[in-house]
């Protein structure tokens, strides 16, 4: 059975910058689970201590601030001069998961959804949760109890409002009690509209720990490495379309495409069928042989074929993932290849 450290051990971290792995090691366990969470909790706040930001809910590379454990008054109840709210519905129960379509993408495929939380628990100072906002450049902090039970949200606006309108600048009165909450597996497409009005969601994973957060930020970095490689594979189709067309036959195009579609308008192929116009070494032989033809009508003697073809072949790969709107953003290697193929045909249309 894993045994805590002892009260100096745990004392001589106080005020330190801990890596969290570090902190578990110590503990003689490796896993955040409802065990070690609560086990390692305790022991720290046996001896005062506790950490920013919470140690439970942060991600796995995360370095933790240990930090003093000061509890916290609780906020002035209803009726007196305290004007803070009665809180008897800041604890109620989480939306199961929801029956929303499968789609290609959900609110789980952006990296900061499943990425690790910096949450903090329900007795830290506010002035430590406003110092752990600034500096980590965060507009919202989620107060979660032992990982599990959340709380409510801090955000700079209700910093704000608690400020401006009680005499008790703590905690319990600076949260949003009713914030945006989801599950990893929901569609991205339907929960665009609340990251819009709320800023922010809250991200479940299936065994209902909170595993991330979806904030604005995060959503214009995915449409920025989305959107480039539409509009570069679009590129990409225009010249192919505009040097094919204009010199390879309507015959060369029909023979290419699908017996019922044989339009011989280079407007109606697809990167696959591009392909076929110029590649050598296909299996069929009387394609083959048209290839050679429609190769020597480019009149590109200079440009290697083989390796031309090549490209053109991963473009059509890399494309069929951009235009299904595959889960995982554009790889470094697949970027540099479109560039440098697209960076091919500019030169030569």
């Amino acid at each position: 059975m894993a045994q805590n450290p002892s009260e100096e051990e745990l004392l001589a971290l106080k005020g330190r910058q801990v890596p969290v792995q570090d902190l578990l090691s110590l503990f003689g366990t490796r896993l955040r689970n409802g065990l070690t969470v609560p086990r390692i909790e305790q022991a720290l706040k046996d001896v005062g201590l506790t950490t920013l930001p919470y140690f439970g809910t942060c991600n796995h590379g995360a370095d933790v601030h240990v930090v003093t454990w000061q509890p916290q008054p609780q906020a002035a109840p209803e009726g007196t001069d305290s004007e803070g709210e009665d809180d008897g519905e800041g604890d109620q129960e989480e939306p199961g998961a929801g029956g929303l379509p499968a789609r290609p993408l959900r609110i789980g495929d952006i990296p900061s959804a499943t990425g690790g939380l910096f949450s903090v628990e329900p007795d830290t100072p506010l002035t430590q949760v406003t110092w752990l906002m600034r500096t980590k450049g965060y507009s919202q902090i989620p107060v979660i109890e032992r990982g599990a039970t959340l709380c409510g949200v801090v955000t700079w606006s209700s910093v704000a409002k608690v400020y401006e309108t009680t005499a008790s600048a703590v905690l319990a009165e600076a949260m949003v009690e009713d914030p945006p909450v989801v599950e990893a597996h929901h569609d991205f497409f339907q929960l665009l509209p609340r990251v819009s009005d709320d800023g922010y969601l809250l991200v479940r994973a299936s065994d209902g720990s909170f595993c991330g957060i979806v904030t604005t930020a995060d959503i214009t970095q995915r449409f920025d490495a989305t959107a480039w490689p539409f509009f570069v594979v679009g590129e990409i189709e225009s010249r192919l379309r505009k040097c094919l067309g204009a010199r390879i036959g309507e015959d060369a195009i029909r023979a290419v495409q699908l017996s019922n579609k044989r339009t011989g308008l280079i407007t109606d192929l697809m990167f696959g069928g591009y392909v076929k116009l110029l590649d050598g070494d296909q299996q069929n032989p009387a394609l083959r042989t048209r290839s050679d033809e429609n190769w020597q009508a480019l009149g590109w003697p200079g440009v290697d074929r083989v390796q031309f073809v090549r490209q053109l072949d991963r473009v059509r790969v890399i494309r069929n993932g951009i235009a299904h709107f595959d889960a995982e953003p554009l790889s470094p290697r697949s970027a540099k290849e479109l560039r440098e193929f697209v960076g091919l045909l500019r030169q030569l249309t």
